[in-house]
């Protein structure tokens, strides 16, 4: 199955030059636990900015494909030029993590959606695109102070 997962604030929200503009430590811990071991695949500027996150530590995910136009080598991670055909061909289960541009070109193969619906305004510069989340099932809801936590499939 592929998933993907972010969180969003009122306004669609995701990001401030390329980190999160907010700190939820329920947000952080639910990304993690949804994440953590599994295969990822995210876009250059998100590996890049995980990166400086764990500095010396090994990102904590199993397989991890990173999309780039310029075929790259990386210490730990698969270089992925066309994110359209590996998201076709992918038989295994991927969790997309970012950033923006690599949520909006998968979305349409995407069978399940893990969105924190961050209930404040932020200030930042990277939006998500909108999209009709109606075409969407609601199958889970945890409401934490400040956050919604809701799990959605096609």
């Amino acid at each position: 199955m592929i998933s993907s997962i972010w969180a969003m604030d009122i306004n669609w929200l995701i990001g401030k030059d390329n980190v999160l503009p907010w700190h939820y430590k329920e947000d952080l811990a639910f990304f993690k636990k949804m994440t953590e071991g599994k295969t990822v695949l995210m876009g250059e500027a998100t590996y890049r900015s995980l990166k400086g996150y764990y500095k010396d530590k090994p990102l904590p995910y199993g397989k991890i494909f990173v999309a780039n136009l310029i075929n790259t080598k990386y210490p730990d991670a698969e270089c992925i030029t066309d994110v359209i055909s590996f998201i076709q061909n992918f038989k295994s289960d991927l969790v997309v993590i970012g950033g923006k541009k690599i949520y909006e070109i998968t979305l349409p193969y995407v069978e399940r959606l893990y969105i924190t619906h961050v209930l404040n305004y932020h200030e930042g510069n990277v939006y998500f695109t909108p999209f009709e989340l109606s075409k969407y099932k609601l199958i889970e809801k945890k409401i934490v102070p400040g956050l919604i936590f809701a799990t959605y499939e096609k």
